[in-house]
């Protein structure tokens, strides 16, 4: 999967998201709206990840999802 394909079927993937990433909440995936910056910055906040980490993650899960 690509971060296109996420951003175009935004509603599915927030259900997917909220399974790898459980802290962070309903209204962080709201603020987030298929944004790929606004989710590292939420992993950051959430899990006190460096921005370089949580894009690896970021990349990581895209890969098995």
């Amino acid at each position: 999967m690509n971060w296109n394909q996420v951003e175009g079927n935004w509603e599915q993937a927030k259900g997917k998201i909220q399974e790898q990433w459980g802290k962070l909440t309903g209204d962080d995936l709201d603020v987030i709206a298929g944004n790929r910056k606004q989710l590292a910055g939420k992993l950051q906040e959430r899990y006190g990840k460096a921005q370089d980490d949580a894009e690896k993650e970021i990349d990581r899960w895209l890969g098995n999802a």
